[in-house]
């Protein structure tokens, strides 16, 4: 048997908000064959076990409900590698500034 998460511990939780034959005829085939799936972080609202129903708090102070499928779920998205051509682009446009005044 799955442990017990306690309260206030940061939990993404899942739940299907529409089944393939829900979606929207404009939507993709390949889209359209799939559900599509809510999944969301928050804090642990009340315990519950992992695979169970679960409420959490978000961030933005929205309570949902969903399985709770993960325990302390770390972010995996990126934006790539840096593109070395941005990297001056800030010190060009403060420079741009100063010679104008606008900027100390």
């Amino acid at each position: 048997m799955a442990d017990v998460v306690a309260i206030d511990t940061w939990v993404e939780i899942r739940r299907i908000e529409l089944a393939p034959d829900q979606r929207a005829p404009q939507v993709p085939a390949d889209t359209r064959r799939v559900p599509l799936e809510l999944r969301a972080k928050g804090f642990l609202a009340a315990p519950a076990r992992l695979g169970e129903q679960a409420e959490i708090v978000t961030a933005a102070g929205r309570r949902l409900c969903g399985v709770l499928s993960e325990v302390n779920p770390a972010y995996t998205h990126g934006f790539g590698p840096p593109i070395p051509e941005l990297s001056t682009i800030g010190a060009q446009v403060r420079s741009m500034l100063r010679e104008q005044g606008r900027c100390k």
